[in-house]
């Protein structure tokens, strides 16, 4: 081993590079019972190293194109050596990476670890936070079921809300103006090679910060944050031990803790199952994203009409403006966690708030649970023929019913059809059902001339 080191030592010169990362001091009060909330970060970093071997297993073998995607994925979860294994680990990584970047920024929030002189350290994390849910998100759609493909229609619909860019925003996304195989290959460089490449650069530069800025103590109350913070925190590293071997070990082991359970899982577990193959025709009223992302769901299917536009915007604005102008809203004062209530207020709120949307969102209650075996009610149908009755058929397989209630049956995300004649003339019911609108898709492309014709002389009954 002594030869091999000094044949790479002599043409590579590693001591200069890693001596630095591996002595640099850390408080001494980390080497001791707090000091696990310090593996956090390494253990996110180690979830983003199974994402990025399990992604390239995978990659070998899955097709990015609307036409073979699905298939390539259900090939490697049933028949390819080792697929489902591989994507349970897969799967779980990022569900390991979502839960442990959370973990981390709300233990650095809760601690005010972003304070001076750690402002860009925060700045780093935030990205890095946004890149892990970006990578998330564009994961799930490359699975290309019926949830995939209309969560990404969803993803697509916010996208295009955004002031000024929104509409060459959403054609980056698709591909064009609508999904389709080109959306599959955008999406797939997105997950593959732009978002790892980005959070591969910002964890370079998040080390590099947490080296020369060094490891934030365990705050104390009687210490706030001051221009003179530098100096007692230089004192106090002057008494501190070596990052290797006293705190490495901790990291080894919290590293290993989140690669044996991502096995164990992905082995006894496994992957997520696939839904059916997407077909654009069958609109299905509740996509559901993976329990992630499941809670923003929840607000944008029981926001109160009107509000959309607000909602939509307002949500993203509000969490990019904390993220991003928090370490200079307040750079200096206190930092333990008791002595500032609002923020921890804030984060137990915002933490048990999302808790509480993402179980809402399992339950689904606003609208109906299944489509199979759907049927509107016969205070609805009764005494109906020829074209109205054809377009009360059609009004549950086109999966309008999921949408929307007639006489106390359907679903509550769209408007109340009951009366919908009273208030629209033939002309606008053609219109508004052809050319879609806010949460409703374009059924001009879905819809033949007959079954437009059948279904408005269905809706042209409810007076």
């Amino acid at each position: 081993m002594r030869t091999v080191w000094r044949w790479l030592e002599l043409r590579l010169e590693l001591k200069d590079t890693l001596r630095p990362l591996l002595a640099h001091p850390i408080p001494r009060a980390l080497d001791g019972r707090v000091g696990w909330f310090y593996v956090l970060g390494i253990s996110v970093l180690t979830a983003f190293v199974i994402q990025v071997v399990s992604g390239v297993a995978l990659a070998i073998t899955y097709v990015p194109s609307s036409e073979s995607a699905y298939d390539s994925l259900k090939f490697i979860t049933d028949s390819a050596a080792l697929g489902r294994f591989i994507r349970g680990v897969h799967w779980f990584g990022a569900c390991a990476m979502v839960l442990l970047i959370v973990a981390h920024v709300t233990r650095v929030f809760l601690m005010g670890a972003y304070k001076f002189p750690r402002e860009i350290n925060w700045l780093s994390g935030s990205l890095l936070f946004l890149a892990t849910l970006l990578m998330a998100f564009t994961g799930q759609t490359l699975r290309w079921d019926q949830d995939a493909f209309w969560s990404l229609v969803v993803g697509a619909e916010q996208a295009a809300r955004t002031p000024l860019i929104g509409d060459p925003l959403t054609r980056l996304i698709v591909g064009g103006y609508a999904v389709s195989g080109a959306t599959v290959s955008r999406v797939f460089a997105t997950h593959v090679f732009v978002v790892p490449g980005a959070i591969a650069l910002l964890v370079l530069l998040h080390v590099y910060l947490v080296v020369k800025r060094g490891v934030s103590e365990p705050p104390r109350a009687d210490e706030p944050v001051d221009r003179a913070y530098m100096e007692r925190y230089e004192a106090l590293v002057k008494r501190g031990l070596p990052y290797f071997p006293y705190a490495a070990w901790r990291d080894a082991a919290a590293a290993a803790i989140v690669l044996g359970v991502v096995t164990v899982l992905a082995l006894v577990v496994g992957p997520p199952q696939l839904g059916a193959p997407p077909d654009p025709s069958i609109v299905v009223a509740d996509p559901r994203p993976d329990w992630f992302f499941i809670g923003y769901f929840t607000i944008l299917a029981l926001m109160p009409k009107g509000a959309e536009a607000v909602l939509i915007i307002g949500i993203p604005a509000i969490i990019m403006a904390f993220l991003f102008l928090l370490p200079f809203a307040r750079p200096f004062g206190q930092r333990h966690p008791l002595r500032r209530p609002l923020a921890l207020t804030a984060a137990v709120v915002f933490i048990g708030g999302y808790t509480a949307l993402t179980f809402a969102g399992y339950q689904a209650y606003w609208v109906p649970l299944r489509l199979e075996g759907a049927l509107l009610p016969a205070s609805v149908t009764g005494g109906l023929s020829g074209a109205p009755a054809v377009g009360a058929r059609l009004f549950i397989d086109r999966s309008c019913w999921s949408c929307h209630m007639i006489d106390g049956s359907g679903g509550r995300r769209g408007p109340d059809l009951t009366h919908v004649a009273a208030r629209l003339s033939e002309d606008r019911l053609i219109t508004r059902i052809a050319s879609g609108g806010p949460g409703m898709p374009d059924y001009a492309a879905i819809l033949s001339k007959d079954e437009l014709a059948n279904l408005v002389a269905f809706l042209g009954t409810r007076r």
